[in-house]
């Protein structure tokens, strides 16, 4: 009885020695292909004169003492450096100091201790070309002690922090290959396989449309956004969008498009720019987006919105309503989300945060002027109007109230008040604009020509589509007044329409501008009435007061389109005068 037992003992452990010994000769057969053979057969930069494969990080004796056994008979000093761990404001987990694998491979990695120092070599080190002076490894695989700009590692990754972070996989479903240490931690050995570079950067699967990144990362409505499908290639002009793949598509280079997973020159978030708009830049330049997604060059223009002149200003995790002045890229546009113009509304905005007009935060805005909302409602240290008025408005959530005296139909539709008797053809009393009906590309599509689409930059001021004279010395032509035009109809405001103000003709052929008299966005109910501001008439500051008062009143006469005028305007004192 005691000679079986002691015969299925030994079964058992030549087994498990056989087992092990052809999964040592596969590693090793493996890991002879790759970067990390250091020996003098190895294929990288990095050599000895040393014919052992393995010994650089394992030894059969000698190995580093490890009270908890997780140490593979390692062969390499445990590193003394102060590690700098991840960190952002959207940063769920909690994240110390590396364990594990990962504290493994940093006694290469961070650049502290010599390639060539074994344990099993004692005081003699191990010769090798392609280190520096000290034999420490260069190049981007040294990553130093400062992680701030790595993926994170050694922290819990559970389904508390799923529940918690979101847009997260669950951890039970990641594949075989994907695997967390025994304490259920994210180590560096999630992702690569020391031993198996066939999949490039030593990666556990392959990367191809970020299929690694996105077994753990389930970023919402990103299987369906621009950034996940579009098949836009490089045109071969500098600079490269993708200096550190092989992948030849956007839709092939997915995070990567964005995001560098090791020393990302942003640091938290992993951006591959320290600056937001030259990430964006690299595709949105004509070189990889259309000539119709080129954002760089309208940016150039001399009114845009000011992405230059702020740098990691933008937080994911801030306010809604903006508390400190800023525009990034990111701002108004979600690059996990977007999709094309002419998709499902809202397109280019797709989950983005906003404001609706009645000032409630809204997670993914539904319409245009929510986003605009963000910055150019409620927000504090707004710029200066640029047209200072007899009533000073500068929230344009207030301006577009639809029970105000009178507003542009942005938030809704803008009925009676004379407005249907001037609108163009195909439109209607009942009709809505948009913010970007007004603020747009001035040789965007909206204007003939093909540009890119939205106000990212206009050579007009204000970043305005078309023509909009301000000054009491244009003279009144199609061109003047464009934007205007644009909706409404010239020849019945000009002919001096009996259904209108019949002094249009008058004042426009003096050379007096629209925005002399109105204001283009709206005036508040909590500062004007129907009475002296319906028709968005608030008049600019080139208008004086007679006797201490600047005022049209409507309906002086009893009449729908009539009113009075008290001002002193284009040389002449109106004191009550009517129309």
């Amino acid at each position: 009885m005691k000679r079986k037992l002691y015969n299925s003992m030994c079964a058992v452990l030549l087994a498990f020695s056989t087992v092990t010994a052809l999964w040592t000769v596969q590693a090793q057969a493996t890991v002879a292909l790759t970067k990390h053979n250091l020996s003098t057969t190895g294929p990288g930069t990095i050599k000895s004169a040393e014919a052992e494969v393995c010994v650089f990080c394992h030894t059969p004796h000698n190995s580093r003492i490890d009270p908890t056994g997780s140490l593979p008979l390692w062969n390499r000093k445990a590193s003394t450096a102060t590690y700098l761990p991840y960190t952002s404001t959207t940063t769920k987990a909690t994240i110390g100091a590396p364990t594990g694998s990962s504290l493994l491979c940093l006694s290469c990695h961070d650049g502290t201790i010599a390639l060539g120092e074994l344990l099993s070599r004692g005081a003699s080190r191990v010769a090798l070309s392609g280190v520096d002076a000290s034999g420490f490894i260069t190049g981007p695989g040294k990553l130093g002690a400062d992680l701030r700009d790595d993926h994170p590692i050694s922290f819990k990754y559970d389904a508390a922090l799923v529940a918690l972070r979101g847009e997260l996989a669950n951890p039970n479903s990641l594949p075989a290959k994907v695997k967390l240490d025994a304490n259920g931690q994210m180590q560096c050995a999630t992702c690569h396989d020391a031993h198996d570079d066939t999949n490039g950067k030593f990666l556990v699967i392959p990367n191809t449309s970020s299929a690694l990144c996105t077994t753990c990362h389930t970023k919402t409505n990103w299987v369906s956004s621009s950034h996940a499908t579009s098949a836009s290639t490089w045109n071969g002009l500098a600079p490269d969008p993708w200096p550190d793949s092989t992948a030849t598509t956007v839709a092939a280079n997915s995070c990567e498009n964005c995001h560098k997973p090791h020393s990302a020159p942003s640091g938290k978030w992993l951006v591959n720019s320290a600056s937001e708009e030259t990430t964006c830049y690299n595709c949105h330049n004509g070189h990889v987006a259309s000539s119709a997604k080129n954002i760089q060059i309208e940016m150039a223009k001399s009114s845009a919105h000011p992405v230059a002149a702020f740098a990691g200003t933008h937080d994911p995790s801030e306010p809604i309503v903006t508390t400190t002045r800023h525009v990034e890229c990111s701002d108004c546009h979600n690059p996990h989300q977007t999709k094309a113009i002419g998709t499902s509304p809202p397109g280019p905005l797709t989950g983005v945060r906003g404001v609706d007009i009645n000032g409630a935060e809204v997670t993914s805005v539904t319409r245009e002027e929510q986003l605009c909302f963000r910055c150019h409602g409620d927000s504090t240290n707004k710029p200066a109007a640029p047209t200072v008025r007899q009533i000073v408005q500068t929230n344009t959530r207030l301006e577009f109230q639809t029970t105000n005296p009178s507003f542009h139909p942005v938030a809704g539709p803008r009925n009676g008040d004379g407005y249907s008797l001037t609108v163009a053809s195909g439109l209607t009393g009942a009709s809505t604009i948009t913010c970007s009906s007004c603020h747009n590309n001035n040789s965007g599509p909206s204007n003939g020509g093909t540009g890119a689409n939205g106000p990212h930059g206009s050579n007009i001021d204000n970043l305005l589509e078309r023509g909009y004279a301000t000054t009491n010395t244009a003279t009144e032509s199609l061109t003047t007044y464009a934007l205007c035009y644009k909706c409404h109809d010239r020849t019945k405001v000009t002919s001096g329409d009996a259904h209108l103000f019949k002094e249009h003709d008058k004042h426009l052929g003096k050379d007096i501008t629209c925005n002399a008299c109105h204001d283009p966005h709206g005036v508040s109910a909590t500062q004007g009435t129907v009475a002296n501001n319906s028709k968005l008439i608030n008049f600019n500051s080139e208008s004086t007061a007679v006797g201490g008062v600047i005022r049209w009143v409507a309906g002086n006469r009893g009449a729908t389109r009539t009113g009075s005028c008290t001002l002193a305007c284009h040389g002449k004192t109106h004191n009550n005068i009517s129309y």
